[in-house]
């Protein structure tokens, strides 16, 4: 008798179990795939923001220090709202 009823108890946490396994199916490929650090879909790059460019064009030499601080601090000027 003691038998028959921990086995009734068992079966609702078959559907838990299930919904657990694919959440996991799904973090570990975002993680393997990395899609969250992807740009657009399918991870076609969309057009960089003005900061990353600033930021190749400082490492790649075009532009020096004093420029790219002042280019830099007018980014962060004009991204700020205005109230």
């Amino acid at each position: 008798m003691f038998m028959m009823h921990w086995g009734y108890g068992f079966w609702p946490m078959i559907p838990v179990f299930w919904i657990g396994f694919v959440a996991l199916i799904c973090w570990g490929a975002s993680r393997m795939f990395g899609w969250r650090n992807r740009r657009g879909p399918f991870g076609m790059g969309t057009e960089p923001d003005a900061m990353e460019i600033l930021r190749r064009r400082y490492a790649g030499g075009e532009i020096d220090g004093p420029t790219f601080d002042q280019m830099r601090e007018r980014l962060e000027g004009s991204a700020r709202p205005r109230f």
